[in-house]
């Protein structure tokens, strides 16, 4: 067993007494509070997973502040569950932390035990082992199903590369790449009126879109943040183009598109001088 040295932590006191008055408002609120006392595992879970979204919205903005008010958001949440579930004798806040403890020395052998671990390859590698070992009967068991497509393509990626299952070179995912293009192409020929068969076209689109997230993970890109970044992009040009034409008397859905292209073009040349 290593020794394990932690660093010191002048403001542990602190931060346990902050954690304590968290509990003790949850408390209260519980039994006083009429919204409070309504709300079950169930109803919660949607609002949970808002000010997940929210946490990473403030994330891509690169705002601390607000990055420091969804974190506390997503705390009280998680501390309303585990007072939830310790009503009903299930367990509470302190079985939940002491759980994750002990997952996660079980998972670092090399911090708490005799197992070298010298790069974050071999780190994920014997994570996912351990995992197999404790009663997981696939690597990808949890990958959770409700999880947005993109990002599960991401994780299912992770954990299989996590066991060695993955390409050797990036040239040969970006090969890849072509392949399923052109396989799109053929499916769906862009210069052709003729109808295609929607659900093989659909198939090697999803083809596609999975080898370019594993492109993407190569060259240590999230294709979640990039098309996220790309969606912020382009909301901000179009509320452009809607409050520029406004000023000058037009309407939406009354321009042409060359109209429209004109307003585009200053939002992107905008950014550009930013």
């Amino acid at each position: 067993m290593k020794k394990v040295i932690s660093a010191p932590d002048p403001t542990r006191e602190e931060k346990l007494k902050a954690f304590n008055r968290l509990l003790t408002i949850m408390n209260e609120l519980r039994e006083n509070c009429p919204w409070d006392k309504k709300q079950t595992l169930e109803s919660l879970r949607h609002l949970t997973i808002e000010e997940t979204y929210e946490l990473s919205d403030s994330i891509l903005e690169g705002d601390l502040n607000e990055i420091k008010k969804e974190l506390g958001d997503i705390m009280l949440h998680m501390v309303f569950y585990a007072r939830i579930a310790s009503e009903r004798g299930a367990f509470d806040v302190s079985d939940v932390l002491n759980s994750i403890c002990d997952k996660l020395i079980e998972r670092h052998p090399h911090i708490y035990s005799d197992v070298v671990a010298n790069d974050e390859e071999t780190v994920k590698a014997n994570w996912e082992k351990i995992k197999l070992k404790s009663g997981n009967k696939s690597v990808l068991e949890g990958v959770p199903k409700s999880l947005p497509a993109l990002v599960k393509a991401i994780r299912i990626q992770d954990k299989a590369r996590g066991v060695g299952f993955d390409w050797e070179r990036k040239e040969q995912v970006w090969e890849k790449v072509e392949e399923e293009m052109q396989e799109f192409k053929n499916e769906f020929n862009a210069e052709s009126n003729e109808a295609i068969n929607k659900e093989k076209a659909m198939a090697e689109f999803g083809d596609l879109l999975f080898s370019l997230v594993n492109y993407a993970r190569f060259i240590d890109i999230d294709p979640e943040e990039a098309l996220e970044r790309t969606n912020k992009k382009f909301i901000k040009r179009f509320q452009y183009l809607e409050t520029e034409s406004a000023k000058d008397g037009k309407v939406m859905g009354e321009m042409t598109l060359a109209e429209m292209d004109i307003y585009w073009e200053r939002a992107k040349q905008l950014r550009d001088q930013k």
